[in-house]
């Protein structure tokens, strides 16, 4: 397939400005012979398959569109490594897609972030290098066995609640995952502020004001805790764990008021 010379017009904080590019000759699904033939990846509470493209967390399938899932796969290929913006334009996006690449590759990335529960700064996962590319900074252990899937899951999860903080308190604390939650409750019985507070300025325990809205999206795990999606405020787009105690059906605290 011979390659094609294009133009875009994209936006930019300066006004709109006109790109030129030309796309080498491209063939085939969008993703290597690596990302096929291997079986899966774990990393943090996260499997991903790539023989069938989906990602689990905990069980659970995670919805995740193709082009993020392609940008996973791609750096999960090369963890901790950095993966190129251009190797991405070459893997998932063929010479004769019209397209405005950057836009495509910075909405895919935020798509795949915000399926992680990740931010661009103190990424826990996808570290950005301006200008360059992308690296996998997580862990990542790969495994022939498929994902482990819940056969059956709570009436309460996909639901929104509102926050309930202790009584004198404003907030409630959330640790971003299991491994934080362990390492908290280790902190409290040691009676060490210091440590928490770290914990909290370096975002791995979450400070949420009572009274804003969390779905939750898991009830296994931990006893007595849950996985639950951060919908308003500084944290939002983000999942941490929550005492249920915490949580109290949206609609009742409407009610209320």
């Amino acid at each position: 397939m011979p390659a094609f010379c294009f133009l875009i017009a994209s936006q930019s904080h300066y006004g709109k400005h006109i790109k030129f590019g030309i796309f080498p000759a491209y063939s085939g699904t969008g993703m290597s012979p690596s990302a096929k033939d291997s079986g899966t990846q774990k990393f943090a509470d996260f499997v991903v398959d790539a023989r069938a493209g989906e990602l689990y967390r905990r069980g659970k399938k995670i919805k995740l569109q193709h082009q993020p899932m392609q940008v996973l796969l791609a750096l999960l290929e090369k963890p901790l490594q950095i993966v190129t913006r251009e190797e991405l334009r070459q893997r998932i996006w063929p010479a004769d897609t019209f397209v405005d690449f950057e836009h495509s590759l910075n909405t895919a990335v935020k798509k795949l972030r915000l399926a992680l529960g990740d931010r661009a700064t103190n990424s826990k996962f996808v570290e950005t290098l301006p200008r360059r590319g992308y690296r996998f900074v997580a862990n990542v252990e790969t495994g022939a066995e498929g994902p482990i899937v819940r056969a059956t899951s709570s009436p309460l999860e996909g639901k929104v609640f509102s926050l309930i903080a202790e009584e004198g308190m404003e907030c409630v604390l959330a640790p971003v995952d299991g491994k934080c939650l362990e390492e908290w409750q280790r902190l409290l019985g040691l009676d060490d502020d210091v440590g928490v507070s770290m914990m909290i300025g370096e975002k791995r325990l979450l400070l949420l004001e009572a009274g804003k809205t969390v779905r939750l999206l898991a009830l296994d795990g931990h006893a007595g805790w849950c996985e639950v999606r951060i919908l308003e405020g500084e944290h939002y787009g983000r999942t941490a764990l929550l005492s249920r105690k915490s949580l109290k059906a949206a609609h009742a605290a409407k009610t209320k008021s």
